[in-house]
């Protein structure tokens, strides 16, 4: 008996001893892959260390993607952080922006191309900085249509028609996403609505570079036929749903009335 204790006590030290190694190890892969930019620029001041701050609250950050990503170069070496041997591509010019940002974002870039924004880019049109920022930049929402920005270049008059006519559209789109969610979750097969929702969605979204006030709202009027659709299948859904709720209810009701019957007769034969 002692000495399959001991067997065991050994198997346990080594068991332990093998997780604290790969712990170690792991923690050590983890500093090794410390991406050289951010650690440098958080420790510069002014100016150069205001980018790391402002890209720490951005939708960039939450989603994990860093300097490297936009600007290229070696994120691991310092020395060759900003060697253009190593893709660096520093900062791009004015009109270059667009593009720059349209390597990840192809849809928008093409929606921009095509609006009256991207058309003026090369006579100071805004470009994707100007609405969204170039560090601190925040999830596309209408809430960056707004006064104050919008003011900054022209009036806000037609900019607040257009986001009049798809915030009714956006709550829609939220709700119905919300209910298909729902019904997920209780095991109904959602793909074919999921589908659905999704491509009308991004055809949704293709408006928000559009200062075409016509086309928007012609538009929006559109996308909101395709998901009162959609809004009718889910309440086809909830109809069905009530009914079996109602029929479970008197399955249930009816059990009881067979039990108590029966315990009635019971009695009465005792």
């Amino acid at each position: 008996m002692r000495y399959r204790g001991n067997v065991m006590m050994k198997r346990c030290f080594s068991f332990v001893l093998t997780m604290l190694v790969a712990v170690l190890v792991n923690c050590g892969t983890l500093h090794a892959e410390e991406i050289v930019c951010i650690t440098c620029h958080s420790a510069l001041p002014g100016k150069y260390g205001e980018p790391v701050k402002l890209w720490q609250g951005s939708i960039h950050a939450e989603n994990g993607i860093a300097c490297n990503a936009c600007h290229g170069g070696d994120p691991k070496d310092a020395a060759n952080a900003m060697n253009k041997d190593r893709g660096f591509l520093g900062a791009p010019a004015y009109t270059d922006v667009p593009a720059f940002c349209g390597r990840c974002h192809v849809g928008v870039l093409k929606d921009y191309l095509d609006s009256g924004h991207g058309r003026a880019l090369a006579t100071g049109g805004p470009n994707c900085v100007i609405c969204h920022s170039n560090h601190h930049i925040v999830k596309a929402s209408l809430d960056l249509i707004n006064e104050k920005s919008c003011s900054r270049c022209h009036s806000y008059e037609r900019a607040k028609v257009i986001k009049g006519a798809m915030q009714e559209t956006e709550g829609m789109i939220v709700a119905l996403d919300a209910r298909i969610a729902g019904y997920k979750q209780l095991g109904t097969d959602t793909d074919r609505l999921e589908k659905e929702l999704f491509a009308t969605r991004n055809r949704f979204h293709s408006l928000f570079h559009n200062v075409d006030v016509k086309k928007v709202m012609a538009e929006s009027t559109q996308i909101k036929g395709e998901l009162n659709k959609l809004d009718a299948t889910l309440k086809g859904l909830d109809e069905q749903s009530r009914q079996r709720k109602l029929a479970g209810a008197f399955v249930v009701a009816g059990l009881l009335l067979a039990g108590l019957l029966a315990h009635l007769l019971r009695k009465t034969f005792d």
